[in-house]
């Protein structure tokens, strides 16, 4: 049938999630072919399905830190605020034409007091001692586009303290933020949409398991996500599996039907595929 057909079309041109289509079809009022033209903003500019990867904990070590600023691609580098190498790294990073972030250090469930080193935002921090911690890491990274939590297992899940971040972005207006979901119960994502910030979360951690292989089923299942929802992100670390593998996989992305991004652009992307959606549901 021809409603048959457009939906079998579509779905090979974009391999994108199909629910979307069924939810207008039982909604009423808008054709299959109307959604799916609206549904594209969802795809990068050559029609592949995009993916971005972060690197995180960068800073601390200088050899390492050094292959994946080199790395091909715009793989982002989030760097810790006080690492040794984190001013040379970062600086080399923006040169290299990749978006650097700062990896913001969160208290995570498991912190005890001992363990909480330089710059990291605790939940039983005062509001002034939260903003001047937060000033004093996000200008410890230069070139920073965004930022996402390092740890944060307990701070992530408490509303208060992420408004509080989520106020100085808003002021400061020119980051993004990602929420590294180390935490089932995290609230970072639901805020920075409610404040409004460019936001988007991990989907892939790609080196729990820090052996080459592990790494290349994590890759493939990022690239599987993508391929179903149009966008994933990933995120690593300074692993020598993970470096080793990336530099073998990332200039063959393209040939497995996706395209590496920025992160910023990934989430302008997803917010396309948002705003579309939203379009279709108001005619």
């Amino acid at each position: 049938e021809p409603g048959n057909i457009i939906l079998k079309e579509y779905w090979m041109q974009a391999g994108t999630v199909i629910w979307p289509l069924a939810l207008v079809l039982w909604l009423g009022g808008l054709t299959v072919a109307s959604v799916a033209a609206d549904s594209l903003g969802d795809l990068p500019e050559n029609g592949l399905p995009a993916i971005a990867i972060i690197i995180d904990d960068l800073g601390t070590k200088r050899e390492l830190g050094k292959r994946i600023v080199n790395l091909p691609g715009p793989v982002a580098c989030a760097f810790m605020p006080y690492g040794r190498y984190t001013d040379a790294l970062a600086r080399k990073a923006h040169t290299q034409h990749k978006e650097v972030m700062l990896h913001l250090p969160m208290q995570a469930v498991e912190d005890a007091p001992a363990m909480l080193g330089k710059g990291v935002l605790t939940l039983d921090m005062t509001r002034p001692r939260f903003r001047a911690t937060l000033a004093r890491d996000l200008a410890a990274v230069p070139h920073i586009s965004g930022l996402n939590n390092h740890m944060g297992s307990l701070l992530t899940r408490h509303p208060g303290t992420m408004a509080w971040l989520m106020e100085a972005l808003v002021k400061r207006g020119d980051l993004f933020f990602v929420d590294s979901r180390t935490t089932s119960a995290t609230v970072a994502e639901q805020l920075a949409l409610e404040y409004g910030i460019p936001n988007t979360a991990r989907n892939v951690f790609l080196d729990n398991v820090p052996t080459r292989q592990a790494v290349r089923v994590q890759l493939q299942k990022l690239i599987a996500i993508a391929k179903r929802e149009g966008t994933a992100l990933g995120i690593g670390h300074p692993y020598p599996g993970t470096v080793a593998v990336l530099a073998e996989e990332l200039g063959k992305l393209e040939q497995q039907g996706v395209r590496l991004l920025p992160v910023s652009r990934l989430i302008e992307l997803q917010q396309e595929g948002k705003t579309a959606w939203q379009a279709s549901l108001s005619r």
